[in-house]
């Protein structure tokens, strides 16, 4: 199924660039604008931004809690309704990428190095600061840690990236429109979505992600510099964090600059690697049978309670857990969908829509719970053993976290040198897709652009994480991002309308042409039959002794 809309071309050639002025320039103006106030104003920017914040999860967490749940029965009625068959680009649509690299690219894009960086952290936070079994059986108040961490890290956050990256997919390949946000809102707002209201859209589309990208990457240098002070004793300093930011962004420069199929898919599938071998080291040289058991009890657990925890909103406990916790997650990973969404988008030509949710919204999710089990589900067994290195290390300083769980096991330094490798690279991948997506945005939705241009916005995601970590002003910046996502909730709820009718325009369409195929075969079929049958009979009129045997007639039909 795939219908042509006709399109209004909003790239032109500025300063040699590929882009949508009024796009373009109002991105860089607010950036500029909003690092300079958080830079300037730090404590001022970090008091109003807090309170921002407060006020939004008070009045706005059951909106977060609403629609998050909303984006799973969507992409569920998707995957097992009529519209599942539909393949993203038609039906004569060839996958770009191998199933593998596929996976491969989406995973590192959408989970990055949180999978690293919380698998230990969080479920140690949330078992010494229990959501809501304060005061009850330890091994209880463990078990809810690490349900809570599947909750936040697990499938409400892939729904979310499905329901953007289906809707661009769709409207991309199906509709042959361009690879940006505002396309997902043409069954609502018709041609609209080329003036105004789409340039807004598009412009909350590129300041979400850089700044999104530019706080993940300068928090996440923290980890890498804590890695490197286990491994090369390199002093913690703002110095070398800078360091590494350079270098991340000319590792993710050069990736931006090969393309999709070079460097973003050869990191990818680096990343995927690493962790794995990661987690079979942990798995064979750690407690085997205990991480295999957690897993299967601590699905089984999650399952039992999902509906329980999905939906609660702390209504009558009257805290405020949820502030840090629940709602600065799902105001993350929305902040972050139209970047992972756009992505997964692009490099999902050819799957089915059953095929792409299944992926997107499960199979991540299920590799991630198996690393949370490893990992999250270890330390908290040595901790009701009575090991406290772990509460130390994380109440210390988080990032420290992952290389003292290696301190337990044989061949520490392999698994720290291997971890520095993999969050480096979760993060140059972060960079260099981030930056191929913001390029799609500005530049009107264009698959291929000038390569220089990627290489444009690659350098100030880094730029961006750099001036932000030598000036301060990251926490404020990272508030910001997860506010931020309150109206973008409500945004993707009505992508989700737009998408459905969408949908089924287009296969009340092809039905209709199906309909109308058939009633012509047949029609051709009766006249053909019809016309036999007078020959027939006008041959045997002309010469009884050569009319053929007798066949069927219309009558006899």
């Amino acid at each position: 199924m795939s219908i042509k809309v006709a399109r209004k071309e909003s790239a032109s050639k500025f300063l040699g660039l590929v882009v949508n002025k009024t796009v373009f320039l109002t991105a860089i103006a607010v950036i500029i604008l909003t690092v300079t106030f958080t830079l300037i104003f730090e404590e001022q920017a970090d008091y109003y931004f807090g309170m921002a914040q407060t006020f939004v999860s008070a009045h706005g967490g059951w909106i977060y809690t609403l629609a998050v749940n909303l984006f799973i029965v969507f992409c569920l009625y998707m995957a097992f309704s009529k519209f599942g068959k539909i393949r993203i680009g038609g039906h004569k649509a060839k996958p770009e990428f191998s199933l593998w690299a596929w996976f491969a690219m989406l995973f590192s894009a959408g989970i990055g190095n949180g999978l690293v960086l919380f698998s230990i952290a969080d479920p140690v936070r949330d078992f010494l600061n229990p959501p809501r079994l304060a005061g009850q059986d330890p091994a209880l108040i463990a078990q809810e840690a690490i349900n809570f961490s599947f909750l936040h890290h697990g499938i409400h956050g892939w729904a979310i990236y499905s329901v953007v990256g289906l809707s661009l997919a769709y409207f991309t390949f199906n509709r042959k429109m361009p690879l940006t946000l505002r396309s997902a809102f043409y069954p609502l707002l018709g041609n609209r979505i080329h003036g105004w209201m789409g340039d807004l859209i598009d412009i909350m589309a590129v300041i979400t992600t850089l700044f999104g990208l530019a706080t993940t990457i300068g928090f996440g240098v923290g980890q890498i510099n804590s890695g490197l002070t286990h491994v090369f004793g390199i002093p913690s300093s703002l110095f070398y964090q800078v360091i590494i930011i350079l270098g991340v962004t000319l590792a993710a420069t050069i990736s931006a600059f090969s393309g999709v199929n070079r460097g973003v898919q050869m990191l990818s599938k680096l990343n995927v690697r690493v962790a794995s071998t990661i987690f079979l080291l942990v798995l064979i040289l750690g407690p085997t049978t205990f991480i295999f058991k957690s897993y299967i009890q601590n699905i089984g657990s999650y399952l039992v309670h999902f509906i329980d925890m999905s939906t609660w909103t702390e209504s009558l406990q009257g805290t405020d857990w949820q502030k840090t916790r629940t709602i600065m997650y799902w105001g993350w990973w929305i902040s972050w969908s139209p970047f992972v969404g756009t992505f997964i988008a692009r490099i999902s030509k050819g799957r089915t829509i059953k095929e792409f949710v299944l992926c997107v919204l499960i199979l991540p999710a299920l590799v991630t719970f198996l690393w949370f089990s490893a990992f999250g589900g270890t330390t908290m067994r040595d901790i009701l053993l009575g090991d406290t290195a772990m509460i130390a290390a994380v109440n210390d300083n988080i990032s420290t976290a992952l290389y003292v769980f290696f301190d337990k096991f044989p061949l520490a330094m392999l698994l720290k040198v291997l971890g520095v490798i993999l969050i480096c690279s979760f993060i140059i991948t972060s960079a260099d897709s981030g930056a191929l997506v913001v390029d799609s945005i500005t530049s009107g939705g264009k698959l291929k652009t000038p390569r220089y241009q990627r290489v444009i916005w690659a350098v100030a995601i880094g730029v961006i994480a750099s001036v932000l970590m030598y000036g301060g002003g990251l926490n404020a910046l990272q508030t910001v991002v997860t506010i931020s996502g309150l109206p973008f909730a409500i945004l993707l709820v009505i992508m989700c309308f737009s998408l459905y009718r969408g949908m089924s325009e287009d296969y009340d369409k092809a039905e209709r042409k199906e309909k109308l195929l058939e009633r012509e075969s047949y029609r051709k079929n009766i006249l053909n039959l019809v016309n036999k049958e007078r020959e027939e009979k006008n041959l045997k009129k002309i010469d009884p002794d050569k009319a053929p045997d007798k066949k069927p007639t219309i009558t006899d039909l």
